[in-house]
Order: C-alpha cells, then sequence, then structure tokens
C-alpha cells in the first residue's frame, strides 16, 4: 500500500487514498479477496476506496492497520465488452466546453466521438459509469454550481471523465449532448450497459435517428387485491421504504431505504411486523390513505395530527406511535407535522410490492424500487394473520423532533477532505447555524449560511465515495447535508459527515429549520490544510 492514506470518513468508514487510477484499482482488488473482518463494502472511485465497516465488529485502528498490511499485486481483469452509443450532441453546455478546450464546438464532438473510452469504475447512480479516453484533450472542469436537474441520458464532461446520466438527478457535469440508450435495466444481465473494463465509442447522430422508445419503462399492476390502501390525497407523493438494500453501492446503487430508520422500526414493532418490514413514508401533511380491509396500523415520526374516520363518519384521534385497528373503508387523515418532516405508517402484514435487488425501498434518485404513490393510486399490504409477532402498544416516542425556525444539533466527524478548508472556513462550520433551504429532498439538505465555507485549496477532487451524512461543499461554499438517497460517489470535498445515531433526526429537518454541527465528543481536530498536492482539475459528477 505504498503511497497511499487512509482518512477517516465517517463514524463507520474510511477513505483509502492512493496515488492514481491504477493503483486505487489494484489496491481495491486486494481488498476484495483480503476479506477483512468488519468490512462491510467496498466502493471504489478515481484514485480512492471508501471502506464501509461495522464499529460491533472492528475499529477505525484496527481496520487501517489491517489495510495497510494487505499485499498488493494487479488490478482486476477487463470485462473485454464494446458498446457504441448514438449521440445528439447539442448539450447546454457544449459551447462553454468548446471555449475551455480551445476548440471549435465541431472539433469537440470530433474529439468525443474519435476518442476510444473505458470505463475504469461505476458509481454516482445505477448505471453510471466514469469513462476515461485515449485523448489528453479531455480535462474539464465541473460546473461551478451543481444543476438541480440534469435530464435522464444526458452525456457530460468531468475532469478527464465523460459519463452519461442513466435518469433524471442533481448533476454538476458539462453537458454536452444527449442519448435515449438504456443505462441501467434490472431485467437485463448484467443490469448495467456500462460495467468497468467495457469500452465505448460515442457516435453522433441527428435527433430523427435516436431511439427513443426506453426499454426500461416498467408498468406498475394496478389490478385490484383485497387488501389494499387507496391514496385519496397526497400532495406530495407517498413512498414505499425499508431498512435499504446495503451492500450493492459498488455498482452505483445506493442503500437507500427510510430517511428516519428508528420509527420506521417503531412503527413495525408497534403492528408486529419484523424490523425490515416496508412502510410507508409521507412528507408533510395532507395525506388521505382509504383502507379496503381490516388491519392494524401505527403512525410514527413527524408530530402531525392523526384523525381517523370510519366508514359511517365518525372520527376518531388517533396518538402517535400508539397501534390502532382499521376496517374497510376507514381513511386516516395525516395532518401537517408541528414537529419533524417525515410520517411513518406501518401496516401489519407490511407494504407489499416488487422488491429490486432484494429490498422495497424506493430510491429517488436512482429510479429503483417501488414507484412513488400519488392521489388515485394504491398500495397493496400483507397478511395480518401472517405477522410475525404480536401487536406492541408500547409507550408513545419522546423524541424532541427538529422545528422550523429551531435550532438542532447535529455530531459530525470531521473529514476526509477538511485539510480543503481554511481555519476559517472550518469555524464556520461548526460555529454558526446553517438554514436548511426549500431546495432539500432524499438526496441531500441544501444549507445556508450567513458564513459559506472557505476553501484552502482550489481546483476539484478526483471523484470519490461518500457516505450518507455525508457534509458536501460545492465552490459557493454552502453544504449539501446527504440522506439516503445520495449520489455513491462525488467530486465536491467532503469536510465532514454526520454520525450515524444523528442520521434520523437529520431525516426530520423540515424547511426553515436551523442546524448547529459539533465535532463527535473524542474526535480528532481539524487537519491542516494539505496544499502539498497542489491544485487539481480532477474529475466529481454530483
Amino acid at each position: 500500500m505504498k503511497g497511499s492514506r487512509i482518512l477517516t470518513a465517517s463514524d463507520r468508514a474510511l477513505l483509502v487514498e492512493s496515488d492514481d487510477l491504477t493503483s486505487s484499482m489494484a489496491l481495491h482488488h486486494a481488498l476484495e479477496g483480503a476479506d477483512l473482518p468488519g468490512v462491510v463494502e467496498l466502493i471504489p472511485a478515481a484514485r480512492t476506496i471508501l471502506v464501509r465497516y461495522d464499529p460491533l465488529r472492528t475499529t477505525a485502528a484496527d481496520l487501517s492497520a489491517r489495510i495497510r498490511a494487505t499485499p498488493v499485486t494487479s488490478a482486476a481483469t477487463t470485462s473485454g465488452d464494446v458498446v457504441t452509443v448514438p449521440v445528439v450532441y447539442d448539450g447546454e453546455d457544449l459551447a462553454d466546453v468548446a471555449e475551455l478546450l480551445h476548440l471549435s464546438s465541431e472539433e469537440v464532438v470530433a474529439r468525443h466521438t474519435g476518442a476510444t473510452w473505458q470505463v475504469a469504475f461505476t458509481g454516482f447512480a445505477p448505471g453510471f459509469g466514469y469513462l476515461v479516453c485515449d485523448d489528453p484533450i479531455f480535462d474539464v472542469p465541473r460546473r461551478a454550481s451543481p444543476r438541480t436537474r440534469v435530464p435522464a441520458g444526458s452525456v457530460g464532461l468531468a475532469g478527464l471523465f465523460s459519463g452519461v446520466y442513466p435518469r433524471a438527478s442533481p448533476g454538476g457535469w458539462q453537458l454536452i449532448g444527449r442519448t435515449e440508450a438504456t443505462l441501467w435495466d434490472l431485467h437485463r444481465d448484467p443490469p448495467a450497459l456500462f460495467v468497468p473494463g467495457t469500452t465505448v465509442r460515442f457516435e453522433a447522430v441527428d435527433p430523427v435517428d435516436l431511439d427513443t422508445h426506453d426499454a426500461s419503462a416498467v408498468l406498475v399492476d394496478q389490478r385490484p387485491t383485497n387488501r389494499r390502501i387507496e391514496v385519496v390525497r397526497a400532495p406530495l407523493p407517498v413512498l414505499v421504504q425499508d431498512l435499504g438494500r446495503a451492500g450493492h453501492a459498488a455498482l452505483g446503487v445506493s442503500a437507500s431505504g427510510a430517511a428516519d430508520r428508528i420509527s420506521a422500526r417503531t412503527a413495525n414493532r408497534a403492528v408486529g411486523n419484523s424490523e425490515d418490514a416496508a412502510v410507508l413514508e409521507l412528507i408533510g401533511g395532507g395525506v388521505v390513505l382509504r383502507f379496503t380491509a381490516e388491519t392494524v396500523a401505527a403512525v410514527t415520526g413527524a408530530a402531525a395530527t392523526l384523525t381517523l374516520t370510519t366508514d359511517d363518519g365518525t372520527k376518531v384521534p388517533i396518538t402517535l406511535g400508539a397501534p390502532f385497528a382499521v376496517e374497510a373503508g376507514d381513511e386516516l387523515t395525516v395532518g401537517a407535522p408541528a414537529a419533524g418532516l417525515r410520517t411513518v405508517v406501518g401496516i401489519r402484514g407490511g407494504i407489499v410490492d416488487e422488491p429490486a435487488l432484494g429490498s422495497r425501498a424506493t430510491d429517488t434518485l436512482a429510479g429503483l424500487g417501488p414507484e412513488p404513490r400519488t392521489a388515485g393510486s394504491w398500495i397493496d399490504f400483507g397478511d395480518p394473520h401472517r405477522a410475525p409477532s404480536a401487536v406492541h402498544p408500547g409507550p408513545a416516542p419522546t423524541t424532541e423532533l427538529p422545528r422550523t425556525g429551531e435550532v438542532t444539533t447535529l455530531e459530525i466527524t470531521l473529514g476526509p477532505r477538511d485539510d480543503w478548508f481554511t481555519a476559517a472556513g472550518l469555524t464556520a462550520l461548526t460555529e454558526q447555524d446553517w438554514q436548511v433551504t426549500p431546495r432539500s429532498d432524499r438526496v441531500g439538505i441544501r444549507l445556508h449560511g450567513e458564513r459559506p465555507l472557505e476553501r484552502a485549496r482550489e481546483g476539484e477532487l478526483p471523484s470519490e465515495g461518500a457516505v450518507t451524512g455525508a457534509i458536501q461543499v460545492p465552490p459557493d461554499g454552502q453544504p449539501v447535508l446527504f440522506l439516503a438517497d445520495h449520489p455513491l460517489t462525488g467530486g465536491y470535498p467532503i469536510i465532514g459527515a454526520v454520525t450515524d445515531r444523528c442520521l434520523d433526526l437529520a431525516g426530520q429537518l423540515p424547511p426553515g429549520a436551523l442546524v448547529r454541527f459539533c465535532v463527535e465528543r473524542g474526535g480528532r481536530p481539524p487537519r491542516t490544510p494539505d496544499t502539498s498536492l497542489g491544485s487539481s482539475h480532477q474529475p466529481h459528477e454530483d
């Protein structure tokens, strides 16, 4: 492991940094074969490997020592496959890229299609491949501020890489074109069109020649069953969630899962389900759900007013956290939360829907899992008589949830890139309040502070793995706190990460709430800004 550094990425993850892509891939291959105790998963990137671990089975110090002792020989073999991608080169940033590279737009297209590209690694989102090529002209800095939505099929450049967005998502790459190629399809083997080692050639085509058929589209079965919930009203989509699909991060698939795992577990325990049964996650209030069969339900999470309207019109107040019986025709109304943001509804028997990679979690960034439900949609639930445990009334939840205008303190670890920020920037991180902006969702919470986080280094990072809870800082200095559906790799420096025990609280932050970060007790002090590596114009994608 000569030349590598091991950095803190969170209270449950390390970031191993190598000299270059080749040595990083070789190390990843070695660590995969080492089967180190306590390692949950490895996420390779341009020059780093994110190592997630179970703190009940190992420690950061012991794992670091084992990583350093792992012998490294060679990288994994390539696939040898060749893929041709038809592209309409009409991207919003094509002219800007041409100016940056001192070429005409036509020359950019000619060089992009003339180069031989290869998938170096995957990440960011399912089907997203980081492509490197044999033409040294392609070294393009990403946008200073990322777009909140990049259309699916967008072809972009960032640093030394090119890539194609598999679905609509936030992104900071320079967009030069678009394609209708299906990058990710669960019905295909393998699901990803781009796998490490694949050779990719881009072909310029006219818009009329682009195939508009989307082979990945799947119709949701809407046939009626005996046990269903009708979404009568929902200002925002109702999501199906469980505890997530951990273990697929190297393919660009996030664990996703409930933003407030404590509330999901509590709701399931209350109705007698296993803790990992699928539940419903609601955002805000104004939701009305109608049941077609009898069961038992429980509502946890945000402190909302809850009312059950029976088939004869009787209105019954419901206690947060307490199980209650439901009959056919009953309607549950969830009011606007007085505290918190997300309400969880557990149904005895669990929510029944088609799993994706072993989970019924809806990943809003990746487009995996059950479709979000809107008014007029139906949701199936399981047989309540087959639930594994008895109904458990239990005490009402007592956790103080975040409120608009009030300060919530979140514990963090510093790193892996706190040395990219000045002393003033590190001070601003923990000594001012950050407001949750309305531009927040399950992907990440966009924060705003009076004093932006000041960098000590210019340039960009090579793309590297990120954990749930990571605090990523774009060039404008206003941080983004990653939630359950975050991109798995990114190139903006991550100054710190919210500790695991505070993630559920972060998932309940409503717009207008204030956040104060504090460094984990016993955590290390900030590193001195490291300028020895110099400025870099390496890539990153989200």
